[in-house]
């Protein structure tokens, strides 16, 4: 493995060139790499937001193996949620090689270009959304009298027993609930206050705001 802080020098070899850069910096390093670049015979990946494969061909050139992807932060740990898309003249043994380096750090799904930006605010966005799911059981569960850290111990543990359960028994999330849920029960009453305070209409309100 070769280390480098010099753009330049990191692309010249490179099979695939991932630009992992916040969205107003891209112009400026594609403008740097660009005389270094073999579009030709290089893959070129924008992990940027709202940066996908029409603006790398505009300022490229039209002729190019473009990819758009969009992983979350989970990645640092093995377990990102990756969106995957193209130009449409990628190879499909490009494709999977970007899938592949893709998979390396958690889930990958191919996808459209155009439902790329609904699993950003799902999976990119949406993970700030669970971690704030997280810290109001806690405060819940302050409330109700364990510490802090034991609280985020239970919600922690909690959310990661529903996904499990999830994954190996293939339910619907509402076949899995009814299973919890007993005539008269308490499962049943903490439901039916979320529906009362709207809490799915929040969660899909807090997806979509992001796409306006």
């Amino acid at each position: 493995m070769t280390v480098t802080d010099n753009n330049k020098a990191a692309v010249r070899e490179a099979d695939i060139v991932v630009l992992a850069v916040k969205p107003w910096l891209m112009d400026k390093v594609l403008d740097e790499i660009r005389p270094e670049l073999d579009l030709d015979r290089q893959i070129i990946v924008s992990d940027a937001a709202n940066y996908g494969t029409d603006k790398l061909s505009s300022k490229l050139g039209g002729a190019g193996q473009y990819f758009y992807v969009i992983p979350n932060i989970a990645a640092e740990y093995g377990n990102s949620m990756s969106f995957v898309a193209h130009n449409g003249q990628a190879t499909e043994e490009n494709i999977r090689k970007v899938t592949g380096l893709y998979s390396l750090c958690g889930e990958v799904m191919e996808v459209e270009e155009k439902q790329v930006e609904a699993g950003m605010m799902m999976a990119s966005c949406g993970i700030a959304y669970v971690m704030r799911m997280v810290r109001a059981m806690t405060e819940g569960g302050v409330e109700m009298g364990f510490y802090p850290h034991q609280a985020q111990q239970i919600a922690m543990q909690t959310m990661q027993g529903a996904v499990s359960l999830l994954r190996e028994s293939g339910l619907h999330p509402e076949a899995a609930i009814d299973k919890v849920t007993t005539p008269g029960g308490v499962t049943i009453k903490g439901l039916n206050e979320l529906d009362r305070k709207g809490f799915n209409a929040a969660v899909v309100s807090c997806l979509k705001a992001g796409m306006k």
